[in-house]
């Protein structure tokens, strides 16, 4: 028996790592070999994560997707990574470094060279950048600005739900990093999209995604080259950023899962 496909799950700000178990389940049940570690300082679970706060402080984009490639280097070929949000940022970035096989960035954070900044993608980082210590300290959100940021195109109760199960601190730096970006030659937003070496990249924006606006999406989308890598777009409509956690969230995996058979990349896969 071959080894199993191992897939990296990688989250983004204000949501804890073991928001993937419904993925994981799903993805284990297909075949392949799932894990979600979470960012740098994160606790194993929400409540203590939220108690130790402060340990997610600190940490950048290099630290963030040095922490991933650590752990990719452990495994025993190139993973697929699955990344949402600044976890999908980060996913980029180490398929264009060659340490994996595919990447799904879902509605991902700003890679360098995105210049669209939607009003709603303001009002959902202000809780951040309204306070330059943010930049090394950590904030959380309310359940309202939860609402807005990830829940638009939800209940208030579908909403409320996900923000006391998932919600934790994050640390601030790196929106302050994606703020930076545009003025800063040596950005840890750049992505090598030219890169002719890398897997397949599949880039997905939500039709009303407030945190990452589909404009967003869109725009780091069109700064690759369509060959010779592999590189797609899906749009998800009707879909705020809450997309991978709440009810529809099926929709999402599901896709990403026949996306990857279509581009040979099956849990049988042997390639290394």
């Amino acid at each position: 028996m071959p080894d199993k496909t191992p897939v990296v799950f990688i989250h983004g700000m204000w949501i804890h790592s073991s928001s993937w178990g419904e993925w994981i389940d799903l993805f284990a049940r297909a075949g392949y070999a799932p894990v979600a570690p979470g960012w740098p300082g994160e606790s194993d679970t929400v409540g203590m994560t939220r108690l130790l706060a402060a340990e997610l402080a600190g940490s950048g984009l290099v630290d963030i997707t040095d922490h991933y490639a650590r752990i990719i280097q452990t495994l025993p070929r190139p993973p697929i990574v699955i990344g949402h949000s600044f976890g999908g940022l980060v996913a980029q970035k180490l398929l264009a470094d060659g340490l994996v096989a595919a990447a799904v960035a879902i509605d991902p954070a700003p890679i360098k060279g995105t210049t669209k900044l939607p009003l709603n993608q303001i009002l959902s980082v202000l809780p951040v950048l309204a306070k330059k210590s943010n930049e090394t300290g950590v904030v959380s959100l309310t359940a309202r600005q939860f609402k807005f940021a990830f829940g638009n195109k939800l209940t208030r109760a579908e909403s409320r739900t996900l923000y006391r199960h998932w919600s934790i601190p994050a640390g601030g730096k790196p929106v302050f990093e994606v703020a930076a970006a545009k003025k800063d030659p040596e950005s840890p937003t750049a992505v090598d999209t030219a890169m002719k070496g890398r897997g397949p990249l599949l880039i997905t924006g939500g039709e009303f995604d407030h945190t990452i606006p589909e404009a967003v999406t869109r725009e780091a989308f069109d700064l690759y080259p369509r060959k010779p890598a592999v590189t797609e777009y899906k749009r998800f409509l009707d879909r705020g950023h809450s997309l991978t956690i709440d009810s529809g969230w099926f929709e999402v995996a599901d896709y990403s899962l026949r996306w990857l058979a279509k581009h040979a990349l099956a849990p049988a896969d042997t390639a290394r």
